[in-house]
């Protein structure tokens, strides 16, 4: 005999599994810290590229007048002012990326304990 509650239960969870469940429960391998680090360093690497490549773009957009510069300027006060550009980028992007992925850490596991609860529901239902 078909119960309809369990029967609706299972198609929720199967359409959890399908589409946001894969997501969640690779998110939910990790610990916290473990995978906001992993993302965190993931993303800090993301951006240093990112910084050498618009620093690259700048520097070639006006090459001419930076070569003739570059014999007037200060190097190392320079150097200073590109390091703390870098620092200040880097900085500003990692503690985004530690908001965001504890924030996505947090809601895959709320999902995650609502699908175990639906478990032992269903599994419960079966012992019935």
């Amino acid at each position: 005999m078909l119960n309809e509650e369990r029967i609706i239960l299972m198609t929720k969870m199967a359409s959890y599994e399908a589409n946001e469940g894969k997501k969640n429960v690779a998110i939910g391998s990790y610990f916290r810290g473990d995978y906001i680090g992993w993302q965190v360093l993931k993303s800090i690497i993301s951006a240093t590229i990112a910084f050498v490549v618009v620093f690259g773009v700048y520097i070639y957009y006006d090459f001419e007048t930076f070569m003739t510069d570059i014999y007037k300027m200060d190097l190392i006060e320079f150097a200073r002012h590109i390091l703390s550009m870098y620092l200040w980028t880097v900085g500003i992007y990692a503690v985004i990326a530690y908001v965001v992925y504890m924030i996505r850490y947090m809601r895959a596991m709320k999902s995650l304990k609502l699908y175990y609860l639906n478990l032992r529901k269903l599994s419960g239902m079966y012992k019935q």
